[in-house]
């Protein structure tokens, strides 16, 4: 098979959809964070993540892994 031919990788997060709830493990500067929240933005370059602290715009080349998790747990109801 010709190089110029070779697929590209497939990029995982490029199945996401916006609005979906994420995690996202990726380095900067001061190690590895986990950005958690609900999808903004998927592109082939990066991905916003709307967490708790903000949007969190997390480039390509920067993710280690992620996946798609289910909704918060409801919080308890109060006793009376």
């Amino acid at each position: 098979m010709d190089a110029k031919c070779t697929p590209a990788p497939e990029l995982p997060w490029m199945r996401w959809k916006p609005g979906e709830r994420v995690v996202v493990r990726y380095r900067d500067e001061d190690g590895v964070r986990d950005a958690l929240g609900y999808l903004t933005e998927v592109g082939i370059h990066s991905v916003t993540v709307d967490t708790k602290r903000g949007l969190v715009k997390v480039p390509a080349e920067k993710m280690i892994i992620g996946k798609r998790v289910p909704p918060p747990p409801m919080p308890p109801l109060p006793r009376t």
